[in-house]
């Protein structure tokens, strides 16, 4: 589910970037055809729309998973302030411990509700701006098409600064990077003893 999403979310990126060089939101802010999925709009379009399915299907298995098996929960919570101040002061000094990479710190966790939000909310923004008409009781509420827009954008935005951070903080613990390509670490019952502990806040 991890690398269907990452191809799935820079079709949608890149093809969404074709989209908006069609109608502009920042006036003289541009993509550059490099970076742009589909030679015009309307290939942007279909880019786009079969991106979609996927990233929904896809979306909808992973969240699914995530709840029902306590996923979400077990890797993901609590969040402390404290925490994630003192992540962001070492990572600023090159202070990253990360000896058991099941364990996510402060901010991994915080960043992953963050892009899970935004993804739910790019497709809601989608679905407005796909059918204005049909679903003109949610385009209202979410301020007009053009705010609409511009939320949709706004997320994107957010959604790319995740995997810049999120990449970048890969390359500095490199084990993390054959992780994701091997199918994840191989965890002893003792690690997997002393993640639980640590998650419910104790040590060993």
């Amino acid at each position: 589910m991890h690398w269907v999403n990452a191809v799935v979310m820079l079709v949608m990126i890149t093809s969404g970037w074709g989209i908006y060089d069609d109608d502009v939101i920042i006036r003289g802010f541009s993509f550059s055809s490099f970076w742009r999925l589909g030679d015009w709009a309307a290939w942007s379009l279909n880019w786009h729309f079969a991106g979609m399915w996927f990233l929904v299907i896809n979306g909808l298995i992973y969240l699914t998973y995530g709840f029902v098996t306590g996923r979400f929960r077990q890797k993901l919570l609590p969040i402390r302030p404290a925490d994630v101040v003192q992540t962001v002061v070492d990572t600023l000094h090159f202070k990253i411990a990360h000896e058991d990479i099941t364990v996510y710190n402060a901010v991994q966790k915080l960043l992953y509700i963050i892009v899970i939000l935004a993804g739910i909310s790019q497709v809601i923004t989608g679905l407005a701006i796909w059918k204005p008409v049909q679903f003109s009781g949610l385009v209202s509420l979410l301020g007009g098409f053009q705010t609409t827009r511009m939320l949709h954008f706004a997320g994107m935005a957010v959604i790319v600064g995740f995997l810049i951070v999120h990449v970048a903080l890969a390359l500095l613990v490199p084990k993390t990077v054959w992780a994701m390509l091997a199918g994840g670490p191989r965890v002893s019952a003792d690690s997997q003893v002393q993640a639980h502990l640590v998650r419910r806040g104790h040590t060993a």
